[in-house]
């Protein structure tokens, strides 16, 4: 029995095939259908009686575009200090289209236990059965000395140079190594961005809380190769050879080595002896001491301490100011080398013009002498991320992404790209941090790579790309695999003329059933292949039947309950007079299915305090009808009839109800608010009407009213870095876990935004939103002037955008894999249904796979996602993805195809969900390790034989030190003084359902530069780097992070374009309240103006915008968003950063 499970690369849709005439996509028996997009890829292959092609749900605004291409950055990149090595041609992509995953095997996917940051625990299966396809191989041999043939190119360090000639030489260019210096805390940044926040005094320590914290003895001390006081580590002794064991798969407990004075800022904490350098972090905030250096402290202090294997050296003279008794200084051993200058990842030689790590800082050298000036490495000499994006743009931008070839590593999520689908799903849909899977789980193991995907099952596409076409197959329903339930896909091998299908998933075949039987052509394809999306296609639809239902009956269209506090905050700030006003407008845009001329929503309308008033708005009704229900600990709904309305039908009584709201609680003094009961009757109300829904509360204080769910102000900032942190990011209170459970078992999908001016305690009021498949909406210290444009506008994003309701998806896998782990907004009852009550065009799941049995070269993997869920119109429906992915027996050919992005995406969302179980410390040192073994594997088993000198990163990874370095720094993982508890819990909640594109942009955010901006053209600026160094004092710039909007003047800016950008004469009267641009007609205002729409538009947030002056207290905030420099909260510096990760390597290898 021959089974090829090769997937067609057919020819476009359109292109005539043999004994088909005719074909266009947007048709059904022959007519056009109604409403339906034109694709840009020419006529679908004909017209299969019973599917069609949606059309796009009305009244719902996309975002207004993918990523613009930007023009070509041009970096000043140091060329001559970074020798690249070529080590074979770029990643050739496989040609053969493989399916999607199998089996439902039930997996465990919490065990939260926080032995997940070791990946051992890795299992065996049994591998796929099929007959070779016709394809390159995806791996090629690789020998040891040899360069393997298809890495791409490799970033390398230099050779080091001469000895030094003498002790004095050796201790001057140690102390000149000395990188960073100790930052100071970060002053309060109105919420970071995540919300505003009210002035703040008081003193900041100068010195931060450190990113790593000093070492136990015993937990070792430092190998003797690698030189404490060097950043960057050095050659072995005489004698001393590196290893060439394998590198372990798994080092159990292992534990960072202790850090090097000699790396970086406050986050590595110096070794007893060595000196802390005065902080330096910029202006501080009114009312803000910033503490200097002590009195007795020089401004030169002794360089880093060698380490004690270089014994035997006479003592320097003794420095006042350390923190230790005064460390042994050594002379060089015979044969050891110091580092040559200019090199990626090496110290620079001397630097005439070079201060200290940051602008006012004083000079360190060797205390006798004249003290030379500190070396550094060149930023432009180390991976920059700007010019990978702008690479990746230029050489992947203009062609459609075409998804026929099997493992094929997409464009990255910065690049503007078509897809074209063939038989795999959009990167739209799924992404992947491996395209090639290794072969076995010891290499798994070895390499330690996470296998993930990042699942967006209902993502947006943009105009020019086709919808999943929705087939009906009738009351027989979809065609699926008799064993393992996977449905049909193009990987499914037909076998005796057509009459059976081989289970790419799990080999099982299965009869043919007589309505869906067609004769197979001289390929064995069958010769309806183009007719039909599940042969053909990655993504389509079924229409389900009455058996996908629950209780075997279709369900009812879903229902909207808008649920606002009307407290005494609520009413006094304006809040409850402006949300009724929106609602009159915005219930004409409930989503719509297709071409329908009304949505099937229906609304119903509640207000609370302590209290809950339900509102008959019963279109035969004159005025509307008020109900109280002061019962809250028994909650009920007191009208069935009249409570969920059509809007059309009811139009004049809702309009009354809002203009009434206002007025009734206008002298409200009720401060108190509950919470639970809210949630509690919204879920009743959609129980009695027999559907799901959603429910959009509005919430402005802790629920401290007497009632169900009631909770404590337990806001306590002194458990931060204790083992007791991870408190503040679980939930007060079992009830909220309870009472989520009820609302995915009904449908009940909840949406909550918070207008906080204290702490209310996000980490258990989100436990319902984020177990519904909800959203959280935050504005810290609401403000009508400045907050409404940014509240509005996400509320009518949140109200119009498509939502599927009462979802189930489960992921099926070919054998040798499954999934075991998932991240998301979501809820589990077993280990393979993620259920969500509402799952909407912006939210992801990610799935991480371990191996069960030994996966094949030839065969590949194969991945499945179905989601069944509810549409906007009641419809239930199955909507299909399938991904096929290359297998490989050599590392090598794991680290050609890997993407940085979805691997980061993954490891913030294993981190974030750590802290729920784990000390910080512990989550972040896990990181680090996992990371560091990723490289030195890649270094050891990969990269051609060099010194251990020089820093070697794959081509595809060579972003992952300085992105990983972000995530180190973000607020959950390592706050300012001033980063709120609830801010914290706030963004560990969004970023656990983000996209790849949103994290990307979240940790490492885009900078753009305004006054370079061509005004006659559409595109963006280039962007340039996240550093303080890159920023001129003449120019404006804008920095998005997918929250904010920053528009930051320098001091020197052109008086010509203050009065053009904001409409004022001099740099002091720029306001810092503003929310929004001027309007005003000249073309650099318009340019900045189309450009800030454009990148609100590409964001499923609406961004706040801040205007932040040169040497403004404000300067805090934005500079907390420049990555690439030391935090104010005690984080490295990328380059600080690239060298502990170097010397994290090192100790691994050795």
């Amino acid at each position: 029995m021959s089974v090829n499970q090769q997937a067609h690369t057919g020819p476009p849709y359109g292109q005539p095939q043999p004994g088909y005439q005719g074909f266009q996509q947007p048709t059904y028996g022959g007519q056009s259908l109604p409403g339906a997009p034109q694709s840009q890829y020419g006529a679908y292959n004909g017209p299969v009686p019973g599917y069609q092609q949606p059309v796009p749900p009305q009244g719902y605004f996309p975002s207004l575009g993918f990523p613009s291409k930007g023009s070509p950055v041009a970096l000043n990149s140091d060329t001559s200090s970074l020798a690249p090595n070529f080590i074979g041609s770029l990643r050739a992509p496989p040609t053969s289209g493989a399916p999607p995953p199998a089996s439902g095997a039930s997996h465990p996917s919490g065990h939260v236990a926080y032995s997940q940051f070791e990946h051992g625990d890795v299992q065996n299966g049994i591998p796929a059965s099929a007959a070779p396809m016709q394809r390159p191989p995806a791996s090629q041999p690789f020998l040891p000395g040899s360069a393997p043939t298809p890495v791409s190119q490799i970033s390398t360090f230099q050779q080091y140079g001469p000895p030094p000639g003498s002790v004095q030489q050796l201790r001057n260019h140690m102390a000149g190594m000395t990188i960073g210096s100790t930052a100071a805390s970060a002053p309060p940044p109105a919420g970071l961005g995540y919300a505003s926040v009210p002035p703040v005094s008081g003193s900041v320590s100068a010195t931060g809380s450190g990113l790593y914290t000093p070492y136990s003895a015993s937990q070792g001390p430092p190998l003797p190769s690698v030189s404490q006081g060097l950043p960057v580590a050095q050659p072995p002794f005489p004698g001393q050879t590196m290893p060439t064991q394998r590198l372990p798969a798994q080092v159990p407990g292992f534990t960072p080595p202790p850090p090097s004075t000699g790396v970086g800022p406050s986050s590595y904490p110096p070794t007893t002896g060595a000196p802390r350098p005065p902080a330096m972090p910029g202006p501080p905030l009114p009312g803000q001491t910033v503490a200097g250096p002590p009195s007795s402290q020089p401004n030169h202090v002794s360089s880093p301490p060698p380490p004690s294997t270089m014994a035997g050296l006479h003592p320097g003279p003794p420095m006042s100011g350390l923190h230790g008794p005064p460390p042994p200084t050594h002379p060089p051993q015979p044969g050891y080398q110091m580092q040559q200058n200019g090199s990626f990842g090496q110290m620079r030689g001397p630097q005439p013009n070079y201060g200290g790590a940051f602008p006012g800082a004083p000079n360190y050298g060797s205390p006798p002498g004249p003290p030379p000036p500190p070396k550094r490495l060149d930023p432009d000499s180390i991976p920059s991320p700007i010019q990978v994006i702008e690479d990746d743009r230029n050489n992947r931008g203009s062609e459609p992404f075409v998804t026929g070839v099997r493992g094929q590593v997409p464009p990255l999520v910065t690049t503007n790209f078509l897809v074209k689908d063939q038989g795999n799903a959009s990167p739209r849909y799924i992404r992947c941090t491996s395209y090639n899977i290794p072969c076995t789980s010891d290499m798994a193991k070895q390499s330690q790579v996470p296998l993930a995907a990042v699942i967006k099952p209902l993502a947006t596409l943009p105009p020019e790309e086709t919808l999943p076409y929705l087939v009906d197959h009738g009351e027989s329903g979809p065609v699926r695999c008799n064993r393992c339930k996977a449905y049909m896909c193009p990987f499914m091998q037909f076998i005796e003329g057509g009459r059976r299908f081989q289970c790419c998933f799990c080999s099982c075949v299965t009869e043919v059933p007589p309505h869906y039987f067609q004769h197979l052509d001289h390929t064995g394809k069958r010769v309806d292949f183009y007719d039909r999306p599940e042969l053909s296609l990655g993504s389509y639809e079924f229409l389900a039947t009455v058996d996908y239902c629950k209780n075997n009956k279709f369900p009812s269209p879903p229902a909207f309950i808008f649920m606002i506090d009307v407290s005494y905050n609520a009413v006094k700030s304006g809040l409850v007079r402006l949300i009724c006003e929106e609602l009159k407008s915005l219930l004409d845009y409930l989503p719509r299915e297709g071409n329908m001329e009304e949505s099937a929503i229906r609304v119903g309308f509640v207000t609370y305090n302590k209290v809950l008033h339900f509102y008959n708005v019963k279109s035969s009704l004159a005025q509307p009808q008020m109900m109280v229900v002061s019962d809250v600990a028994d909650m009920f709904v007191p009208l069935l009839d009249g409570f969920l309305v059509n809007v059309n039908e009811s139009r004049t009584v809702i309009a009354s109800l809002l203009d009434q709201i206002p007025e009734m609680f206008a002298d409200t003094r009720e401060t108190e608010t509950v919470f639970a009961p809210v949630i509690q009757a919204g879920l009743e109300a959609l129980k009695a009407a027999e559907c799901a829904g959603k429910l959009f509360i509005f919430h402005t204080s802790l629920p401290i009213a007497e009632a169900p769910g009631k909770l404590k102000n337990r806001d306590d900032r002194k458990l931060i870095n204790t083992d007791k942190e991870k408190t503040l990011f679980q939930p007060q209170t079992s009830f909220y876990n309870n009472l989520a459970k009820d609302c995915v078992a009904q449908g009940c999908c909840v949406d909550l935004f918070l207008f906080p001016n204290q702490y209310l305690d996000v980490a258990t009021l989100g436990v319902v939103p984020y177990q519904t498949g909800g959203s959280i909406y935050k504005y810290a210290y609401f403000q009508l002037e400045t907050d409404q444009f940014r509240f509005l506008n996400d509320l009518r994003r949140d109200v119009q955008k498509e939502v599927g309701f009462d979802a189930v998806m489960r992921v099926r896998t070919s054998t040798g894999i499954r999934a075991t782990d998932f991240f998301g907004a979501f809820y589990m009852s077993n280990t393979t249904d993620v259920e969500m009550a509402g799952l909407d065009c912006d939210k992801t799941i990610t799935v991480e796979f371990k191996h069960d049995d030994k996966l094949s070269e030839d065969s590949g993997a194969l991945l499945q996602c179905a989601l069944l869920y509810t549409s906007c119109a009641g419809q239930r429906r199955l909507r299909i993805h399938n991904l096929s992915l290359n297998c490989c027996t050599q590392l090598a050919d794991l680290y050609r195809n890997c993407e940085t992005d979805t691997l980061i995406n993954y490891l913030a969302k294993y981190a974030y969900r750590g802290v729920l179980s784990s000390p910080v410390k512990t989550v972040r040192d896990a990181l680090i390790n996992q990371c560091a073994q990723i490289l030195a594997c890649y270094r050891k088993n990969c990269a051609s034989p060099s010194s251990a000198g020089q820093l070697i990163l794959p081509e595809c990874m060579k972003l992952l030190p300085v992105y990983l370095n972000c995530v180190l720094k973000s607020d959950v993982l390592q706050p300012g003084p001033e980063v709120t508890t609830d801010d914290r819990a706030y963004i560990r909640q969004l970023v656990t359902s983000m996209d790849v594109a949103e994290t990307n942009v979240f940790f490492y955010p885009r900078l753009l530069p305004l006054t370079k901006a061509d005004v006659d053209s559409d595109s963006l600026p280039a962007a340039i780097r996240n550093s303080e160094e890159r920023l001129s004092k003449g120019d404006i710039y804008l920095l998005e992070n997918g929250l904010n909007i920053f528009v930051w003047v320098g001091v020197n800016v052109q008086q010509s374009l203050i009065q053009n950008l904001f409409g004022v004469s001099s740099f002091s009267q720029i306001s810092n309240a503003l929310s929004t641009l001027p309007v005003l007609e000249n073309p650099f205002s318009k340019k900045v103006r189309s450009i800030v729409d454009m990148l609100q538009g590409q964001r499923s947030r609406y961004m706040k915008l801040i205007i932040v002056k040169q040497e403004d207290k404000l300067e805090m905030l934005f500079k907390h968003f420049l990555v690439e420099d030391k935090s104010l909260s005690g984080g490295a510096s990328y380059v600080d950063f690239l060298c502990h990760m170097h010397k994290e390597i090192r100790q691994l290898l050795s």
